[in-house]
């Protein structure tokens, strides 16, 4: 895993705004409309090329290839898998759901109902279909990377949890059976996007949003002995690779609701650091998790762990000042070591298609202010 020797390295967690043109041909594949395979190829290839620039241009260091492809960072794998032909609910949003008005208006967003009318369910065995899109993900990310100069590159991948939580269950007998049928038939393209060369991410909500959605009503230590059971499949999959290319993302969920429910940090953080990935990549900039940092006065981080900290918001237009970015990466590098803190975003700026929470410009200025602030804390840090 990349480690900030000389200054603070900069990334985020994976999805980018699209460009419109491709967001109106995977919407129309969405809805069944025949689609050439060949002009869907090409856009894609096109937006790959395209965001691995702006990356560039805004002063990210470890870019991604935005996740182009994806309908969004979980329902994709419905294409690249067997099983899932069901629908599954809604989600039980219980701290949106406390407030009528602004549950009214997120559940009847166009972008959020279309989310929810394609996302399917497991309903039969899970299996590979076959790598071809998953190859293609890789050769499209591959060919952008010719073109430009970057510390390193990443790309996102659906943990087993991820799917479970997400698509739903109604084949397998326990969540366990349900979890390892999904890393089996999940692992090729894990190993794929590190044959590459690529550090993997594995995209993990389920290891806190879960505990304000299927438990809230419930003790935590019912959803702890959930997240423990979903970590350790996860970490099976982990000791096949190695560690220092593998990171993990944790969060609370990329959608604008109060979030009074969440989970707090202190509640999971034992458990979050079992997990043996080269990175632990959370929320950190938004006002219910910002005050958390404090968590590192008193919690030792394993040695073949860095921390990646989201230092911009992905829910607000607001753009962060540089100062105060740096701020917060001094912060974690005063407890943690300055070698081992990536600046990073709280969540994806593109997770569903056609549902951008922020202005697709102003998310180009945060990353531009993040690199801006990651230089600021250099100075700081290494002066």
């Amino acid at each position: 895993m990349n480690k900030s020797t000389d200054r603070i390295l900069t990334t985020h967690v994976g999805s980018l705004p699209r460009p419109d043109e491709l967001i109106q041909l995977m919407f129309a594949k969405a809805e069944g409309d025949e689609i050439e395979s060949s002009l869907l190829d090409q856009k894609t290839q096109d937006a790959v090329i395209q965001v691995v620039n702006q990356q560039e241009k805004a002063g990210v260091d470890i870019v991604s290839d935005g996740e182009m492809s994806k309908p969004s960072y979980a329902t994709y794998v419905a294409e690249r898998l067997t099983g899932f032909g069901g629908t599954s609910n809604p989600p039980k949003l219980n701290d949106i759901l406390e407030y009528p008005n602004v549950s009214s208006v997120y559940f009847n967003d166009p972008g959020v109902q279309s989310l929810n009318k394609n996302r399917p369910a497991c309903n039969g065995p899970v299996s590979l279909k076959g790598m071809e899109d998953a190859d293609k993900d890789i050769m499209h990310f591959k060919h952008a990377l010719e073109q430009a100069k970057t510390e390193d590159a990443f790309m996102n991948s659906a943990s087993p949890g991820l799917i479970s939580m997400f698509l739903g269950n109604t084949y397998y007998k326990t969540e366990e059976e349900f979890l390892y049928a999904v890393a089996d038939a999940m692992m090729p393209e894990y190993q794929a996007i590190i044959n590459a060369g690529y550090i993997l991410q594995f995209d993990c909500p389920d290891l806190a949003m879960t505990r304000h959605r299927e438990f809230a009503n419930s003790p935590v230590e019912d959803f702890r002995k959930y997240a423990q059971l979903h970590i350790e499949v996860l970490n099976l999959i982990l000791d096949k690779l190695p560690r220092d290319r593998t990171r993990v993302h944790v969060c609370w969920g990329n959608y604008p609701g109060p979030h009074h429910h969440d989970v707090p940090m202190e509640q999971i953080i034992d458990l979050l650091l079992t997990i043996r990935t080269g990175a632990l990549l959370f929320e950190g900039a938004n006002s219910r998790h910002e005050h958390e940092w404090k968590i590192w006065e008193t919690v030792k981080l394993p040695e073949e762990m860095v921390i990646i900290p989201g230092v911009i918001e992905s829910m607000s237009n607001r753009i962060e000042h540089p100062e105060l970015i740096a701020e917060r990466i001094i912060r974690y590098a005063n407890l943690v070591g300055r070698e081992n803190v990536i600046a990073g975003s709280d969540c994806g700026f593109g997770t569903f298609v056609g549902l951008d929470l922020v202005d697709p410009g102003i998310a180009w200025a945060k990353l531009e202010a993040m690199a801006d602030g990651a230089r600021r804390a250099s100075d700081e840090l290494w002066k």
